[in-house]
C-alpha cells in the first residue's frame, strides 16, 4: 500500500497525541493550501471551523447521567456547555437520532439558526421540536462553497445480542420528545466533508457500515467509531479497505459520554481495552496510517 496522502497535524501546546509510527522512514508532511480546525466534542461529535464558518457533526456536550441508559431519563440541555464548545454553527450534520447525537441539536438550531441535516426521523423530530431539519437519505453531495458534504447511507452499531438500544424510526411527527427513550436510532448516515482546496474527512456516528457505499470515497482522514462488540465481521480491515486506507485514523465514541467534557477524557477500563484493540487492528490493517487519539476541544488541522 502506498502512502499517497500527506497530512499535517497541529494541536494546542502541551497536548499529548497518540500516533502509530509509519513503517520505514517517515515522509515529510505536505501542507495543504487550505486547512480547517477540527475539535472533538466527545462521543462522535465534532466542530469544524473553516475560514470563519462552523460546521458541527453530532454535537452532544450536555453529557448527563442516564442511570444505565434508562429510557425514562429526562432529556437535559446544558446551555453553558453548549455555549462554551459549539460556537455559532451554520451547518449541523446528524448521523442518527439517539440522544448522545441529537440531544443538543434543537437548542442549537433555535439559538443559532443553523441548518440541520439528518434522516427523515430527524426531520419529524425537528418538527416536533419546532426546528427545521433538511432530510437526506444518502447519495447527496451538498455544496457550501468553502466545503462540500457527501451523505452516505450507513448502519448503526450492534450490541452483543446482535441488536441495538432504542431501535425504530419516526414515520410521522411525534409529541415533543421528553426522555431519551423518545429518541430512537431512526436510521444512520455517515458524512464526508471536503474542504475546498484541502482535506477530505469521513465521519462515522456508529460502528457499522455498508461496505459498498464507502468505495470511491478515499478520504484523507477517517473519524472512526470504536466498536463496543465484536459481532461485526472484520470491522477494521473491511472498513479501512473500503475507504482505501486513509492516511489518518481518529478513533471516536470510546469515551464515557455521561461525564463532563474535561481532559483527559474519562474512559472505562473495558472501553480502554477496546480502544487499544482497535488501534492494534488499525496497525495490522493499515501499517502506514497514523492514529490520532484526540482530546476534547483541541484544534487539529489536516
Amino acid at each position: 500500500m502506498s502512502t499517497r496522502r500527506g497530512f499535517l497535524r497541529t494541536a494546542a501546546a502541551g497536548t499529548a497525541l497518540a500516533a502509530l509510527p509509519a513503517t520505514g522512514a517517515a515522509e515529510a508532511p505536505k501542507i495543504r493550501k487550505k486547512r480547517a480546525a477540527f475539535r472533538w466534542l466527545g462521543t462522535a461529535g465534532w466542530r469544524i471551523d473553516i475560514a470563519g464558518r462552523t460546521v458541527l457533526v453530532d454535537p452532544y456536550v450536555s453529557r448527563y447521567d442516564t442511570g444505565g441508559f434508562n429510557p425514562a431519563t429526562p432529556l437535559t440541555v446544558d446551555e453553558q456547555a453548549i455555549a462554551a464548545h459549539a460556537g455559532k454553527p451554520e451547518t449541523i450534520l446528524v448521523t442518527h437520532t439517539h440522544w448522545d447525537h441529537f440531544n443538543d441539536v434543537p437548542h442549537l438550531a433555535r439559538t443559532t439558526g443553523a441548518r440541520v441535516f439528518g434522516t427523515l426521523t430527524a426531520y419529524h423530530l425537528g418538527v416536533a421540536e419546532g426546528i427545521a431539519v433538511s432530510p437526506v437519505k444518502g447519495g447527496e453531495v451538498l455544496d457550501f462553497g468553502a466545503y462540500t458534504v457527501e451523505v452516505i447511507p450507513s448502519l448503526h452499531s450492534r450490541n452483543a445480542a446482535y441488536s441495538m438500544a432504542f431501535p425504530g424510526v419516526r414515520v410521522s411527527v411525534p409529541p415533543k420528545p421528553a426522555t431519551i427513550g423518545d429518541l430512537p436510532e431512526g436510521d444512520t448516515l455517515n458524512y464526508q466533508v471536503t474542504i475546498a482546496g484541502g482535506a477530505s474527512v469521513f465521519f462515522m456516528g456508529a460502528s457499522d457500515f455498508v461496505e459498498r457505499n464507502l468505495r470511491g470515497l478515499r478520504p484523507d482522514v477517517a473519524m472512526v467509531a470504536v466498536p463496543s462488540t465484536a459481532v461485526t465481521h472484520d470491522y477494521v480491515p473491511r472498513l479501512l479497505a473500503a475507504l482505501d486506507h486513509p492516511s489518518v485514523v481518529v478513533p471516536v465514541h470510546w469515551d464515557n459520554f455521561e461525564t463532563p467534557l474535561r481532559n483527559p477524557p474519562t474512559v472505562a477500563p473495558a472501553d480502554e481495552a477496546r480502544l487499544n484493540a482497535f488501534i492494534d487492528a488499525v496497525r495490522a490493517a493499515s501499517p502506514h496510517a497514523r492514529v490520532l487519539r484526540p482530546e476534547y476541544a483541541t484544534p487539529y488541522t489536516f
